[in-house]
């Protein structure tokens, strides 16, 4: 049963989706705004483990509901453009499939480029391009009254697939196309494709950042999922729980899964049990996404924010500079990288703090190691 309802796995779609459903009725409204609106091309960056790729599966369920032809979350790699074809023609067939017995002309459709529904001709197939190939299946969905979605998950920076995508987007939407993009992706990865100077078009877009989950939010998930589990715990307790997760929607799902597997047929939660649940779902976290996060920095990225690790709150830049033995301008080039890279946030007039939860911690222990 905990199963059911705990999933902390990167990807996967837990039975309930905690505290985003503002933000997911501001992805719906955006839809229905008229077509070239801002709010239809949508950024969205989070560190690992703030949900986008649930926030992106979530959206894809809501707007087909809404009669949306859905190109389902597509990872940003090589092959995405011939992916996102696919399924946009898989998800508007079940839409605009002909009746049964019914005649194709071979006028109307074989101008366009289609035999059946919206299969290509293979000259078309074979000779045309993807930008081609999606303007077509637009316009013919369009022509049917069906608005389409694509969905971008894991952006990636310098990509020739998303500046493809994006390309083409820019030029149905000034066709006045009912199209609508969503891409989302860690906060280094969207900041270096914001800056890439063929792709000025999406500063116009809005921006979505992937905040921490309130911690009320959180409470009231954990009282509602542990009486479901049968768990006995107290307004404190749970409260402690919630605090633990520092608003992470991953360490959410690890704490609630160490939990469940604690006590499986339900019962008291004890103080030993909720210590060990917490322990293990920050080792988890910090190996999965502390652990990534570094890897993909430099050595004098992880020198700055070692310094900033000796501070048990928020730290000053001369300190940091300081403590490098650097200038503070020397220091500032590397705030800037980390800021743009997700990892810390401004805290202040001269003042920076960790942005990832038990991030501080998993530095000292690295430091202890040494």
């Amino acid at each position: 049963m905990g199963r059911e309802i705990f999933s902390p796995a990167f990807g996967n779609r837990p039975s309930y989706l905690v505290g985003r459903d503002q933000l997911l009725d501001r992805l719906l409204t955006g839809l229905s705004s008229t077509p070239g609106s801002r709010d239809r091309s949508v950024v969205m960056l989070g560190q690992r483990g703030s949900g986008k790729t649930v926030l992106l599966w979530e959206l894809a369920e809501l707007a087909t509901k809404h009669g949306y032809v859905v190109a389902a979350p597509t990872v940003a790699s090589e092959g995405m453009t011939e992916r996102i074809v696919e399924k946009v023609q898989e998800a508007g067939e079940r839409l605009i499939a002909p009746r049964p017995g019914a005649r194709v002309s071979s006028g109307s459709f074989g101008a366009l480029g289609f035999t059946v529904g919206l299969e290509f001709s293979r000259e078309v197939q074979e000779t045309k391009s993807f930008q081609f190939k999606l303007t077509q299946l637009v316009r013919r969905l369009n022509a049917h009254g069906h608005g389409i979605l694509i969905l971008i998950d894991e952006l990636q920076a310098n990509s020739p697939e998303v500046r493809q995508l994006v390309t083409v987007y820019q030029e149905m939407i000034g066709e006045g196309l009912d199209v609508a993009l969503v891409l989302a992706g860690l906060p280094g990865a969207v900041s270096a494709t914001l800056n890439d100077r063929v792709l000025t078009f999406l500063n116009r877009a809005s921006k979505v950042e992937l905040g921490p989950l309130a911690t009320s939010d959180v409470q009231s998930f954990y009282e509602r999922a542990f009486a479901e589990l049968g768990v006995r715990i107290g307004g404190d307790r749970v409260r402690g729980l919630a605090r633990a997760t520092q608003g992470s929607p991953y360490l959410l799902q690890l704490l609630g899964y160490n939990i469940s597997l604690r006590l499986p047929d339900g019962g008291d939660l004890t103080d030993e049990i909720m210590r060990n649940a917490i322990r293990a779902a920050e080792d988890d976290f910090e190996n999965d996404v502390c652990g990534t996060t570094l890897a993909a920095l430099s050595g004098q990225d992880i020198a700055f924010l070692q310094a900033m690790a000796r501070d048990s709150g928020s730290s000053r830049m001369s300190d940091i500079a300081g403590r490098m033995k650097q200038s503070p301008d020397y220091a500032q080039k590397y705030r800037k990288r980390l800021i743009d890279a997700g990892v810390i946030s401004a805290a202040g007039h001269g003042y920076v703090t960790f942005a990832i939860p038990y991030m501080r911690e998993h530095l000292r222990k690295m430091a202890f190691d040494l």
